[in-house]
């Protein structure tokens, strides 16, 4: 059965279900939920605990044993399943089938999993966690949405500010949950409860402001040239080393080229994203930059970046920070090839 996130501290004030299920691409609000039921479990006397993280390298047969261990010895316990793939596999679509049919006694179940898109949610396996216990989603906050998500969680620690400050506010996170959760909670740690002013509020977030190298890509992805040129200024300044910068960057090229291959080949664009796990409004950009470019452009760039990695080791003469430049400009600006 589902319920909404917004019932989730009601729903544990009473008897726990033996089983729960939380997927969705907000990361923050996942673990808040997760971290919910957990100190729910641990305050009834679940004390014991076992976690089991799904990877490559997991044996299901492991969970299947430690099912019937708990059934023989009666212990109160809380078994913890983590699948950051969302994608168990045959086996392990199976096993979590058998494990729903069969729930160990004396125990609560915590199942974690990403955003599940609509076909995999008719799988049997999610099926039978949905009917088996409780299954909450946690929806995704857009950028339209986080002003007044903000406003909430100011209010829950007695703050207020107003729709200028919380203008500025939001568009210093750029629509990241984290970041925004992050500098709400340095302002609870900086200053006391009431109205505060927007010099405050300023002079707390740039104090600390830094541009992430992440955004870095993502304005490179998204021809912004002049945030570009900001932001990679900006990292210079604060000392992060160019080597960084360019793993990251490269990365992302070679996210962009398995995209474009896939395009190319004509495979459908959900599955592309799937594949190269993109979720969330993320796919967007990524979409957006692999259809705007060639894979000529995209190899192009990919041994542009080889030519730095060349300059940072000292094979090659040459200034890493101009070669980042001209990287992300000439990339922003090439035509489909």
């Amino acid at each position: 059965m589902r319920i909404p996130l917004t019932q989730l501290t009601q729903h544990l004030q009473g008897q726990l279900a033996p089983l729960y299920t939380v997927f969705g691409d907000e990361p923050l609000l996942v673990i808040e939920a997760t971290d919910l039921i957990r100190a729910k479990t641990q305050k009834i006397g679940y004390t014991k605990s076992e976690i089991f993280i799904v990877n490559q390298h997991f044996n299901w047969s492991d969970l299947r044993q430690s099912s019937n261990n708990l059934s023989l010895f009666h212990e109160q316990r809380f078994i913890d399943i983590r699948i950051s793939s969302g994608k168990p596999g045959n086996t392990g679509s199976i096993a979590i089938e058998e494990y729903c049919d069969s729930l160990p006694i004396d125990t609560v179940t915590l199942v974690t999993l990403p955003k599940i898109e609509k076909q995999s949610q008719a799988g049997r396996w999610f099926k039978a966690l949905e009917n088996t216990g409780i299954m909450i989603s946690v929806p995704l906050v857009t950028r339209t949405e986080l002003p007044a998500w903000i406003n909430r969680r100011l209010s829950a620690q007695e703050q207020k500010i107003t729709l200028e400050t919380l203008q500025f506010l939001t568009d210093k996170v750029e629509g990241n949950l984290l970041a925004a959760h992050q500098e709400i909670r340095k302002l609870a740690l900086l200053y006391p409860s009431g109205t505060l002013s927007f010099t405050q509020v300023k002079d707390a977030v740039l104090d600390v402001a830094r541009y992430d190298v992440y955004k870095l890509s993502d304005a490179m992805m998204g021809a912004n040239t002049l945030r570009y040129v900001k932001i990679l200024d900006e990292l210079k300044g604060e000392g992060i080393v160019a080597p960084f910068i360019l793993t990251v960057i490269t990365a992302q090229i070679r996210l962009l080229i398995g995209i474009r291959k896939g395009i190319n080949s004509g495979k459908l664009i959900t599955q592309l994203m799937k594949e190269a796990k993109v979720w969330g409004e993320r796919q967007k950009i990524i979409e957006s930059t692999a259809k705007r470019l060639g894979l000529k452009t995209l190899v192009m760039a990919l041994l542009h970046a080889a030519k730095i990695d060349k300059i940072n080791k000292g094979v090659l003469k040459g200034d890493a920070w101009d070669e980042l430049l001209q990287l992300g400009l000439r990339f922003m600006n090439s035509k489909h090839l």
